[in-house]
């Protein structure tokens, strides 16, 4: 059997476990919204409508922070259509998704579902169509504790102050595809002139700059180092979106997708930091990593509807998803833990149906898909410091990345209590690992679990809403400071430890 060693010594940080790498993002596309987190006549709604079976999957999830309202849909959306009394609420048509919103869910909405979800709501403003007044007016709806003709008119909807710090400034608007799409400066100045005036507001407020849609985008890097260039005084963190599938078959190449994650952030920092020295700056740009996920482009269309008509709440984008999605879900969250000296903010996109680890049906049941398990073990378990982790592990060749390791790995430690999470990307067979614990002090192994199905197709569904969940994992052994444990191909594992 191949070995590997791993190499974990608290001596040897990287930067403190950041909560908000555990946030999701809910956008009004396909089912997301609308019999997704709300559904006012479903079996479990509760007084605002919300559907308490999502509610609860989503505080099991661990999601910590919440993207909101898009994505794409932001740069076409009236944020004043969903306030105030339903009945008065216009209908509008959503060129984002081709689909009719009714804006029976908004604002005031989420923020209550944020409230009852214990998360942190995290803004996008609509810098597609519209621009530096109206996410003033918002901000000032959202935050001003009152006595001014907005805050007065949220107080009449029954809310107090939200208190939002976090907002993203616009949505990938170097897409061609987008409502609004900019150039590199267009975007820019726009970005510049919004972020100015909301510091005037609140100068404590942190602000996310769009960054590239993607790493393949042709503009990438160019799009981050132009944007910078006018934003970088008045914004803490700069985009990125990421979406991995293996609709070419190519596993091997899906299976090491976080070697791509990997580089996109050390590209992004880099180009950052760059622009930074032009500047003559001391601050520092992070990233908000607020898309990402396994999304597969040929499945995506199975569920699409009818594209001449206009409808509420279409199918969009349902990933049925699969064990080896989830251990390639459990690889990108390893990445984002590895990265959080630069990672601030991550969303996994997105929260309930669409690509999403949590899946609904209309009046029907609610259930976790693989991807679940990695994400809510990841978010539980994480906590401390993230330790720097020496790999010696077999490799694997890929036709996309070239040679990579075939054991990926992170830890986290936080007063005598360490946390592995390690993946296994080889396709051929189990590899032995043994880890060296160095001055971590850990005698006990006190939870192990494991994502792995001989069949790495195997889904969950309506029917069989636990064909795939985390098992107990008993191939690991501790003993005189030694970790020993044989992880299988196609496999994620977690293990908390403690002295």
């Amino acid at each position: 059997m191949p070995t590997a060693h791993l190499t974990i010594d608290p001596a040897f940080p990287i930067a403190p476990v950041n909560r908000r790498t555990f946030g999701t993002f809910v956008e009004h596309m396909g089912r997301c919204v609308y019999t997704g987190i709300y559904e006012p006549d479903h079996a479990t709604a509760d007084e605002d409508g919300f559907r308490k079976d999502v509610l609860e999957l989503t505080r099991e999830l661990g999601v910590s922070v919440v993207r909101y309202p898009g994505g794409n849909f932001v740069s076409g959306y009236r944020w004043e259509d969903g306030v105030g009394p339903r009945e008065d609420r216009p209908r509008r048509l959503d060129l984002a998704w081709h689909s009719v919103e009714t804006n029976e869910f908004g604002l005031d909405e989420f923020m209550r579902w944020c409230a009852k979800a214990g998360v942190e709501p995290m803004m996008a403003l609509n810098l597609g169509t519209r621009g530096v007044q109206e996410a003033l007016d918002l901000l000032e709806y959202s935050n001003h504790p009152g006595g001014t003709a907005l805050s007065d008119l949220r107080a009449e909807h029954g809310a107090s102050p939200y208190g939002v710090k976090l907002w993203c400034l616009g949505n990938e608007l170097d897409g061609p595809w987008q409502v609004g799409h900019k150039t590199p400066t267009e975007y820019g100045r726009i970005a510049a002139e919004t972020a100015r005036a909301m510091r005037m507001v609140e100068p404590d407020l942190q602000l996310v700059a769009c960054g590239s849609s993607s790493s393949k985008m042709p503009l990438f890097g160019t799009w981050e180092r132009e944007v910078l260039r006018e934003t970088y005084e008045f914004v803490d963190y700069i985009s990125c979106h990421a979406y991995y599938g293996n609709d070419d078959g190519d596993t091997a190449s899906f299976l090491a997708s976080a070697v791509d994650m990997d580089h996109f952030v050390d590209s992004v920092t880099a180009t950052a930091d760059h622009v930074g020295a032009e500047l003559k700056s001391r601050k520092r740009i992070d990233i908000s990593f607020d898309e990402w996920n396994v999304w597969y482009g040929d499945r995506s269309t199975r569920t699409d509807g009818p594209g001449d008509q206009w409808e509420v709440a279409p199918r969009r984008i349902e990933d049925e998803y699969n064990v080896t999605d989830a251990v390639v879900l459990g690889n990108l969250l390893i990445s984002l833990l590895r990265h959080s000296d630069r990672v601030a903010v991550a969303c996994l996109a997105q929260l309930a149906n669409v690509i999403a680890p949590i899946m609904t049906e209309p009046g029907g049941a609610a259930w976790r898909q693989p991807t679940f398990h990695p994400f809510a073990i990841t978010s539980r378990l994480a906590s401390g410091q993230v330790l720097r982790v020496e790999t010696d592990s077999p490799t694997v060749t890929t036709a996309k990345h070239g040679e990579v390791t075939a054991i990926d790995a992170v830890a986290t430690y936080d007063d005598g209590r360490l946390a592995l999470f390690a993946v296994n990307r080889s396709t051929e067979g189990p590899i032995e690992i043994t880890v060296d614990l160095g001055r971590a002090g850990v005698t006990s192994i006190d939870e192990a679990v494991i994502v792995h199905d001989i069949d790495p197709l195997a889904t969950n569904s309506a029917t069989a809403p636990d064909r795939v969940s985390a098992q107990h994992f008993d191939s690991a052994q501790l003993k005189d400071g030694k970790l020993t444990l044989t992880l299988p191909a196609i496999s994620w594992c977690a293990l908390s430890l403690s002295a």
